[in-house]
């Protein structure tokens, strides 16, 4: 069993890894830096999330955090990468 100060290492290791692929992508293509700011900002998010994630793991996700937004569809292939995250 991974303790908890490994498993952290593997989150934001894992998150260093994304954030260098998507700026390799950002870096060869035109991308509007409004979107790049977003995109990093939520990543930021996600990564204060997991971590708290880490340290209360009896709690789950909130239940209707976003109901206030309109439901959009998401891209095809972010749509096929959450659902081999899913598959595990």
């Amino acid at each position: 069993m991974k303790t908890e100060s490994g498993t952290r290492k593997l989150v934001l290791d894992l998150l260093e890894e994304q954030a260098l692929v998507i700026g390799g992508l950002i870096a060869v293509h035109d991308v509007e830096d409004e979107f790049v700011w977003r995109l990093f900002r939520s990543l930021d998010v996600i990564r204060r999330k997991a971590l708290r994630r880490l340290n209360r793991p009896h709690r789950g996700r909130q239940a209707g955090r976003q109901a206030d937004r309109a439901p959009r569809q998401p891209h095809p292939a972010a749509e096929e990468f959450l659902a081999r995250l899913r598959r595990g």
